[in-house]
């Protein structure tokens, strides 16, 4: 992980191997951002003219590298864009600073230590520039390069080593809290990449218990793992249905996390398809490259569970994380067979490649059991819901207006693009089944909102709920930008942590 660290010092006199200013877009040309004002006077005033004459505008994301003039102890001056100047009497967005501080930092992939003069008014913005620079530095090398570790000799670069945000105060404890809280959760958001971006091959359900497991013990949070045997016996026909075509069988992890002072008890429950393959419904050619990453949901559950116990909020927090590989064998779930839930209910399945929320299902019902306060599903569920949503924005359904409001509004304070999606009683219909209770398809069009009424069924009564569908976020397969990598993402993880955060403080609408 980045190491991150907070000076007083001057721009112009503190060392490092590369110095990172802002620049907005102003009508007549990009104009100097605040904090680096000793940057400026180093160019003779003239900073601003120079990045004109070199096609900068101060556009959001561009970078511009620039050798330094003399009177600063740097080599290199990075320019980044931050978009438009601000209304007279406002502030940058956080967001805009957020993802500046992460394109500057994956531009400086293979530098080791880079001083960060952006503008810092308060402690949110010292959340925001941290929190940008640490997602940014991210890459995922455990793959390549063999012995060649430091981007030499044809290995891959490494990513910045360390941020030194300038004008932060080590000594102030909002900044110094600001800081602390950006390293937890961007630390939490990288692994939950990295989980994703393991090949399955490597990321089987029993090693993604394994790691939960490790890692959870590790800061004191509760475990329990039921293997396949345990599923079976316990009647999660859900889970099991999913994964019994597959050498490597399901797991249902629990990770619970209590606190003394804790008034509210929230359950996340994530999607673990740790590969699918559509099963017997085989995913055609070019649908099946990228599906390791059908686990990110159940990435963020672990991910967010850890964060909220490494920042000690005074809430319960139990996530659940429903793995299982979808495989095609003579072993596999058919279409047209019923799988009886841990619910009891029963579920035509018409199609195997609708498998994710069969697993959730089962978790769901689970989840109930302990009656919380709030329910929270996240997963990669429908191909509908990207068609409907873009690739960059996550769908959320509830049972409960207020409630799905929120989770908008908090997952659009923290930078994560989402949209409240309605779910039409409607549409249920189209899931009535001859043969059991409930079949696993509906009609094809709505059919993110038709998932989403699926799982609905498998949730307790009187509960509080919402359905995050992450698909099109949640794994990035073009050109990085901000602070987003290819790959794995880390969606939703930002988001549950703040909903913890609000819940426990009780500033939840």
């Amino acid at each position: 992980m980045t190491a991150l660290t907070l000076s007083t010092a001057g721009a112009a006199t503190l060392r490092a191997d590369a110095l990172v200013v802002g620049v907005a877009k102003g009508p007549k040309g990009p104009v100097v951002a605040a904090g680096a004002e000793a940057v400026d006077k180093a160019y003779d005033g003239k900073l601003a003219a120079v990045l004109d004459a070199l096609g900068a505008s101060g556009a959001e994301g561009e970078t511009t590298k620039l050798p330094a003039p003399d009177g600063l102890k740097v080599p290199v001056v990075l320019a980044v864009g931050l978009g438009s100047v601000p209304e007279k009497d406002e502030s940058y967005d956080e967001e805009a600073l957020r993802r500046a501080a992460g394109a500057a930092a994956r531009a400086l992939h293979g530098t080791k230590k880079a001083a960060f003069a952006l503008p810092l008014e308060d402690a949110s913005a010292v959340t925001a520039v941290a929190e940008g620079a640490l997602l940014g530095a991210y890459a995922f090398t455990a793959y390549q390069g063999g012995e060649k570790k430091d981007g030499k000799n044809g290995g891959p670069k490494q990513p910045l080593a360390e941020v030194v945000l300038l004008g932060a105060k080590p000594r102030d404890k909002a900044h110094k809290a600001a800081a602390e809280r950006a390293s937890v959760v961007a630390t939490e958001v990288n692994i939950a990449r990295d989980l994703i971006n393991t090949p399955p091959n490597d990321l089987t359900p029993e090693a993604f218990a394994a790691v939960a497991s490790a890692t959870a013990k590790e800061h004191g949070i509760k475990v329990q793992v039921l293997d396949e045997k345990a599923l079976t016996k316990g009647g999660y026909g859900g889970i099991m249905g999913v994964g019994k075509g597959s050498e490597n069988p399901p797991r249902l992890v629990k990770i619970a996390y209590t606190h003394p002072d804790a008034e509210k008890h929230l359950a996340f429950v994530g999607k673990g398809i740790t590969y699918d393959s559509g099963g017997i419904s085989l995913k055609p050619a070019g649908h099946n490259e990228t599906m390791k990453c059908d686990m990110s949901g159940a990435a963020a559950v672990f991910a967010s569970v850890v964060a909220v116990a490494k920042l000690g909020l005074p809430v319960n927090v139990t996530g659940w994380l429903a793995l299982a590989e979808n495989m095609p064998s003579g072993s596999a779930t058919r279409p047209g067979d019923v799988l009886r839930m841990y619910s009891g209910k029963t579920v035509e399945v018409l199609n195997t490649d609708a498998e994710g929320r069969l697993v959730l299902g089962d978790a769901l019902t689970k989840a109930s059991e302990e009656n919380p306060d709030a329910i929270v599903d996240v997963a990669t569920l429908t191909g509908a819901m990207v068609l409907a949503l873009g690739d960059r924005t996550f769908g959320i359904m509830a049972n409960d207006d207020a409630f799905r409001t929120s989770i908008h509004e908090i997952a659009e304070e923290v930078g994560e693009a989402s949209w409240p999606m309605p779910l039409p009683a409607d549409l249920r219909k189209t899931m009535d089944s001859p043969t059991a209770d409930i079949a696993n398809m509906g009609v094809r069009m709505g059919g993110g909102l038709v998932a989403g009424l699926f799982l609905q069924e498998f949730v307790g009564e009187g509960i509080t709920w919402a359905h995050l569908d992450i698909a099109g976020p949640a794994f990035h397969e073009g050109a990085p930008y901000g602070y987003t990598p290819k790959g794995g993402t880390g969606s939703a993880v930002r988001t549950l942590v703040r909903l913890a955060e609000r819940t426990a403080t009780g500033d939840l609408g």
